[in-house]
């Protein structure tokens, strides 16, 4: 059994066979899919996929590079979303400065929000972070934090990995994991405690290989698990059923 726990089903590349795409990654032994919201839209939408099928669990939240046209009235939705039965996390929130800073004092504020409404509503935080580890762990060193967080689409960063590490975070690892080149990521992997790793896709994103290139959906987590208990030198079946369980634990479902 699998938990795909972060994807984005609710993106424009499933409009033609979302229904299709689901029930194939349930005949491969997906069980649940918790689907990350990056703005209001797709926040709502992911609410409404968990209302109409069981498959499905909520992450809602403001994506940092959504920042942009957000404001107070976007996090009064946020938190009216969060309260759905089907809500399992606050996210994906972060920073990101990869295309720059022009919204750098933005993406801290709505972080803040984040970490707010997750210590609130006693729900885990799924964090994004790119170019910003010094700044994220600055903040975060400043801050009440909620009882679980994850840092998703791990990148295989030392200093990050030992700084979630002591702090007790989970993190969680997408197809980068197979690639050919991601040794560091398999490193940080097989030296990460294994009760706080868990798998995602991150799809229609980052396809693992032999997909590599084309687009990722939810079925192909199997290939993420399967790598991480390669790096972790550990029985395939019993990597899985502790990636699952951890994820079971920390989305609380």
């Amino acid at each position: 059994m699998y938990i795909d726990t972060h994807c984005h089903m609710d993106f424009p590349d499933f409009d033609q066979d979302r229904k299709e795409v689901v029930e194939n990654a349930a005949r491969n032994g997906v069980s649940y899919i918790i689907n990350i919201g990056i703005d209001t839209g797709s926040s709502s939408f992911s609410v409404e996929m968990a209302r109409e099928n069981s498959i499905f669990k909520a992450v809602v939240g403001i994506h940092p590079s959504e920042v942009g046209d957000a404001d107070s009235r976007t996090m009064k939705m946020i938190s009216k979303l969060a309260k759905e039965d089907n809500v399992v996390g606050i996210g994906e929130t972060g920073l990101d400065f990869h295309r720059g800073r022009e919204f750098e004092r933005k993406q801290k504020d709505f972080l803040l929000m984040h970490i707010q409404l997750a210590g609130f509503l006693g729900l885990p935080l799924v964090v994004h972070q790119r170019d910003s580890r010094d700044e994220i762990i600055g903040l975060f060193e400043k801050e009440k934090l909620p009882g679980k967080v994850v840092f998703h689409c791990f990148g295989g960063d030392p200093e990050l990995a030992a700084y979630c590490r002591d702090k007790g975070f989970y993190i969680s690892f997408t197809g980068i994991i197979t690639f050919g080149k991601a040794e560091d990521v398999r490193k940080s992997c097989s030296e990460y405690p294994g009760e706080r790793i868990m798998a995602e896709t991150d799809a229609p994103f980052l396809a693992p290989e032999p997909f590599r290139g084309k687009r990722n959906d939810p079925s192909k987590i199997s290939y993420v698990v399967e790598k991480i208990s390669e790096a972790r030198k550990e029985e395939p079946a019993i990597c899985g059923k502790r990636v699952f369980e951890n994820s079971r634990e920390f989305f609380k479902i």
